[in-house]
Parts: C-alpha cells; structure tokens; sequence
C-alpha cells in the first residue's frame, strides 16, 4: 500500500486564505500603533530614548499577554467568530485612540518624562496592542482545525504576519505619516480591523445585518483638537499649521493679546522660533546670543553657515549684515514653514540633509558657524562628538568662531553641560559659556557655547548695541549678553565622542524641566 503521507495535500480554502491575509494585517497594524505611539506622546513627553523605551515595553508586554491569552482563550473557544470578534473590538479600540489621548496625556503627565511616558503607552496603546497578540494564536489555533499541512500553514502564518510587520513599519514611517497624518493613519488602521471583521461575517457567515456596525465608528472620528483657544490670561493661541513630517510634528501658533501679535514655530511640542509679527523679530534671547556673540568676536566674516533652520531668524540676521549665509536642515517642511509662515529669504544656499552628511561632503568654509540643532529634548550626538566637532572646525575659516545653541544646566545635574564643553576643548583653544539666563536666578536653560582655535578675544559689544532687539527679548539681551560663565575646575565630565555618547541618559533632568515649562506656559490642546 502506498504511504498516505507521499500524497498530495488538499490546497488551502479559501477561509485559510482569509485568515493568512488576516495574520499580514494584523502584523502589519501592531507596527503602525507602536511607530505612530511616538508622535502621539512627542508634544508631551518628547520622542526621547525614554518614550521609545516605555512605546517597546508596552508593545512587548502587550503581546506576550496577548499571545498567552490568546493561546488560553483559543482551547476552550476556537471559534472563528472569538477571533474577528476580538479584531472587531481591537478596531474600534485603535479607532478611539485619537479621541481619548488627550485626556489620558493630561492625566499622565504629573507623573513625570519617564513614568508619564510609560502610563501613557500602556493606556493608549497596551488594550488594542493585547487584542492584536491574541490573533496569532487563535489563527493557529483554527488553522490546526482546517488544514491537514498545519506545519507549513503555521509557518507562512508567521512568515507573513512578520512582512506583515515589516511593510507596516516601512509604509507608516516613509510614507503615510507625512501624506495622512497620526490621527488620520489611526482612524483607517481602526476601520481596516473593524473591516476585516466584517468581512468575515459578511461573506464568510451570511450575517447582513453585521454592516450595520459600520456606522458606530462616526461617532469616534474626530477632526483634531480645537485650532483656536482662549487661555487663562485672556491670550487668543490660534494654530495656523500643523502637519507631520518624516522627522516631527510641526505646528505654527499664533498668539495675540491686544496690540501685541507674535508667531512661534513648534517641533514635537517645543518651540523652535519666534516672532514679533510687528516687526519679524526674535522674541527669544538665544536668537540674539547667537547672532551677537560671533560677530562682537569677529566682525569681519563674509559667510555663514547655519545649521538647524528653524524659523529662519539666525540665517536671515546675517544676511541683512551682508553675509552671505548657507543653511542645513534635514527636514523640507521646516524650510516650506519658515519661508510661508515667519518671512524667511536667503540668497545662499539651502541644503535640506542631515548635518553630519554635508560636514563630510562640504567643500566650504566659513567665517560662522551656527549649532542650532538641539530642541532640549533630544540631543543629536552625532553632530555633538569630538568627531563632529573636528568636522565643523574644517568647514571654519582660521578666524573662524562657532556658536552652539544647547538647552543645559550650570549648577545641579550638569554633568552633560559640562562634557559638552570638554569636548568642545579637545579642538578649539577657546571655549566660552554665554547663558541666557542669571545663574543666580536659575540654574538651567539656553546656553550659547562660543569657540574658536585661538587665543581669547573680547566681546565687542559697541558693536552689537545698533542692531535691534524686540521689546520681547530687550531686557534679557540688555542686561545678559556678554557675560561669560565658568564652570567649576572640578565639576565632572567626559568627552563625547562617536563611540560613547550618552547625552540623552544623563540629561534626563534638564528634559524633564524643559517639558515642564513647557506645560505651564502653553495651552495643552494646542500641542495636543
């Protein structure tokens, strides 16, 4: 007798089809939750290493729950209708994450950068991203019933739920976020579950009347928190622009407050520019230091190199005093923003590429340079390594001074504040800390860290009082440019370099407190 198990196998139903093509989007929507996870927690807790850790400890604990409870539930109901059931309630839970992230935001943001960011992961994202993991081994569970080759069915099972997951990182990170949006891309991943549900019960178990569960997921759409606010203090914040690039979130808000009327430029909810729309002036100190204290140094460079536009205040400084200024940024959209939105115009060239990138490539020097790349949440310490710093000090002129914008501290917790400036020292002689705030009043903020491979040369400040000030800023410049700061000889630090930078661990406090201020001087459902 021939052996039964030479012959061929039956080929796959069309059900087991249905529940493969069911394994790929399932996988593929676990990804798009858990990348998007970072943009819906940026304007609150910052896209650091710690919301990226609570964003992959939520994701993996949700899972594992999943897979086990899944595996509990599909032995004692292995039922198709449990399975789709379940993706039908994971839908509509992905469907009202964006109506319910305010308030869980609000709610977990006392608690802190690193336990707010966890509590907001594993409420927001942890429900669906169980019911997800429940889905594998329910379909193991139903294909072991169906098919007689469960082994290869299995296999491609998980082989095409992991292209499943793969496709859906690829496609949310380089194409959707930037052409749908975060809720947007929420919204159709909750329907495309709710859908695949429905299909099941549609065509699979002739129950008409399951289509009318189409019209519950109206009533969680929701078209974005409110673009105009009223703030406590009588203040009209009205969001002019709001998208999201490959690289943030990026909102334009207005203020305005009786004659006054001001512009700001918010990147992954922390501000990156502002203006005085009287005048298109800076209203914020740092702006000045970094225009200032270059040119009182050396007053007689021809170009400038500017790397971290923003909303174009700096590179447009420079050029009014007639030099020609070149500009590095990485994303697109904050060039379009800052020509549309904040008056920017440049007659030297525009790069849109990452630092690091064009430092190698560049075949320029200049007189000025401008490190304005840090946003007090994350530090790129790929531009901010002794390596880097070599790099940029070969695209300087022999007279040439770098200025370096960083959100630090000089007293408690300043470890990182004061490695910045050591590695600074291993390549420039001179090295000098400018803050824009009284260390006597405070210990931490903006600070510009001037150097050059020279021996030290007085801030000219004759020079510099002609130019104007916005009333904004006008008290601050006044009464703080120029005066230099010295950390203790015996405060601690290490060189950064390429091999060992661990800016973001250590500088968790500043963050915290920059998210801090942040949060009590700006309205929350304008981040939101």
């Amino acid at each position: 007798m021939k052996n039964t198990s030479d012959q061929p196998h039956p080929r796959p139903t069309l059900f087991v089809s249905y529940l493969i093509l069911t394994a790929m989007v399932c996988g593929a929507l676990v990804m798009v939750v858990e990348v998007l996870g970072s943009r819906v927690l940026g304007p609150f807790f910052g896209v650091s290493l710690f919301v990226w850790t609570s964003l992959i400890t939520v994701t993996l604990v949700a899972l594992a729950a999943g897979y086990a409870a899944g595996g509990i539930a599909a032995d004692k109901k292995d039922s198709p209708h449990y399975l789709f059931g379940i993706i039908l309630v994971a839908g509509f839970l992905v469907l009202a994450i964006p109506l319910t992230k305010g308030l869980v935001l609000k709610m977990c943001q006392p608690l802190g950068l690193r336990l707010g960011a966890l509590a907001s992961s594993l409420l927001l994202f942890g429900p669906s991203l169980f019911l997800l993991g429940c889905v594998s081994p329910y379909i193991v569970k139903i294909a072991a019933r169906e098919v007689r080759t469960i082994g290869r069915t299995v296999g491609l099972f998980y082989a095409l739920s992991t292209l499943g997951s793969f496709l859906g990182t690829i496609v949310t990170g380089f194409v959707l976020i930037a052409y749908l949006g975060v809720d947007r891309i929420f919204q159709v991943a909750g329907i495309l579950l709710i859908c695949l549900a429905l299909i099941y019960f549609v065509i699979f178990q002739r129950r008409w009347s399951a289509l009318l569960i189409l019209a519950l997921p109206l009533f969680l759409l929701q078209t974005g928190s409110p673009a105009v606010k009223t703030m406590a203090n009588g203040t009209l914040a009205t969001r002019v622009y709001s998208k999201d690039s490959f690289y943030g979130n990026l909102k334009v808000v207005d203020y305005s407050y009786g004659s006054n009327h001001t512009r700001e430029l918010i990147i992954d909810g922390l501000i990156q520019g502002g203006i005085n729309m009287a005048n298109n002036q800076s209203i914020y100190e740092y702006s000045y230091f970094m225009e200032f204290l270059p040119y009182g140094i050396h007053p007689g460079g021809k170009n400038c190199l500017v790397i971290g536009l923003g909303a174009g205040v700096v590179p447009q400084w420079y050029e009014a005093r007639g030099i020609r200024t070149d500009v590095v940024d990485i994303d697109p959209e904050v060039v379009k923003i800052a020509r549309d939105y904040f008056g920017f115009q440049l007659s030297g060239d525009i790069i849109v590429s990452d630092a690091r990138y064009y430092l190698i490539h560049a075949d320029k020097q200049y007189d000025y340079v401008i490190l304005d790349v840090f946003n007090g949440d994350t530090t790129p310490g790929h531009v901010l390594s002794r390596e880097a710093l070599q790099l940029i000090k070969q695209r300087m002129t022999p007279k040439g001074v770098l200025a370096v914008n960083v959100v630090g501290s000089l007293k408690e917790n300043n470890f990182i504040t004061a490695s910045i400036v050591k590695t600074l020292r291993t390549v420039f002689m001179t090295v000098e800390l400018y803050p824009t705030f009284s260390p006597t009043e405070g210990s931490w903020g903006n600070i510009a860290l001037v150097a050059y491979g020279y021996p030290p040369v007085p801030f000219n400040a004759a020079l510099t009082r002609t130019f104007a000030v916005d009333v904004f800023a006008r008290e601050g410049v006044d009464r703080l440019l120029g005066l230099k700061f010295d950390l203790p000889a015996q405060t601690a630090a290490i060189i950064l370099s390429d091999d060992y930078n661990p800016v973001d661990f250590y500088d968790s406090w500043v963050k915290e407190n920059v998210r801090k201020r942040i949060l009590e001087n700006t309205d929350w459902d304008i981040l939101i």
